[in-house]
């Protein structure tokens, strides 16, 4: 097995501007979507300083705070954020395609980006506001947070979610695609995976943590050939433009987080996907199992 070095980057191996990482148009082959992966002591700053660019600003670890010009006002926007993506859901901030901006804060930060002239409306959108999904069941079980989804944001092009994988279980399963053009049925969307793992939750194993690793897997489809095989740490990030993508599997002893951005060339705006044939026959056995009793992971269930 190999892993294609077009469509896989460790950690720091796109690094530019203070950033730790940064995908967006400078990456051959990459069109539709772009991630910023930040981390910010008090009194540093990173910028923002392009428009034309939808975003939306999800703290990883810590706080932030977001000031933002658009149209000449100015403002800012206090993101409270979380201890961990291990500890839930935490509110995000929307910035339209209008909008420049600063960040300064503590802690690790993501801004999944798409590039657009259409310009939709800045908003703070508190974890309240948004659906937490608990997805497949069994050793496929998952959490979703659907806060940049069409059915929670109205947004030009960006797709964003998170999901939570606990220790031992595969997600991004059955393997699907999202590559052509077929109205009602799939669309065109380039993906982003940032990757974080840690030790498992309730394990006590802090000391742990550098091992923390995953599994990500992305094969060829019709729409062009790609293979990544890899063993993913925290902040590792896959770029899949095509091709059949998962499984997401959390090593057992290992929690695996992954931040989702996609957008596409499509019309429309919507997440719609055909399941590798050869193991789409996997989701008929989920009414007949229970969701795993570990989700779902809150704050309030973190030690």
């Amino acid at each position: 097995m190999s892993t294609d070095e077009r469509w896989f980057h460790r950690r720091g191996g796109l690094s530019r501007e203070g950033w730790e990482s940064v995908v967006d148009g400078d990456v051959p082959g990459w069109q539709h979507t772009g991630i910023r992966i930040g981390e910010l002591s008090e009194g540093e700053r990173l910028a923002l300083p392009d428009a034309g660019v939808e975003r939306i600003v999800v703290p990883l670890s810590g706080s932030f705070r977001v000031a933002q010009n658009e149209g000449g006002l100015s403002s800012e926007t206090v993101l409270d954020g979380r201890r961990s993506v291990f500890d839930g859901p935490t509110e995000v901030l929307y910035l339209s395609s209008a909008a420049t901006a600063v960040i300064t804060g503590s802690g690790r930060v993501a801004v999944a980006e798409s590039p657009t002239t259409t310009v939709r409306r800045s908003h703070r959108i508190p974890a309240s506001d948004f659906r937490v999904e608990l997805r497949g069941a069994g050793a496929a079980s998952r959490q979703v947070h659907n806060f940049g989804t069409p059915e929670a944001l109205d947004a030009a092009r960006l797709i964003v979610c998170e999901v939570i994988t606990p220790a031992g279980n595969w997600s991004s399963y059955p393997p699907h695609k999202h590559d052509e053009h077929v109205p009602g049925h799939e669309t065109r969307l380039e993906e982003i995976y940032y990757f974080e793992s840690a030790p498992a939750r309730g394990s006590g194993r802090e000391d742990a943590a550098d091992g923390a690793f995953g599994m990500f897997s992305t094969y060829s489809s019709p729409a062009g050939e790609i293979e990544i095989d890899a063993m993913v740490r925290s902040g590792d990030i896959a770029l899949v433009p095509f091709g059949y993508h998962g499984p997401a599997v959390a090593a057992p002893g290992y929690d695996l987080y992954y931040l989702n951005v996609m957008a596409g060339p499509d019309p429309e705006r919507a997440w719609l996907i055909s399941d590798d044939p050869a193991h789409a026959w996997v989701r008929e056995n989920w009414p007949d199992e229970s969701m795993d009793g570990r989700l779902p992971y809150t704050a309030e269930g973190a030690h």
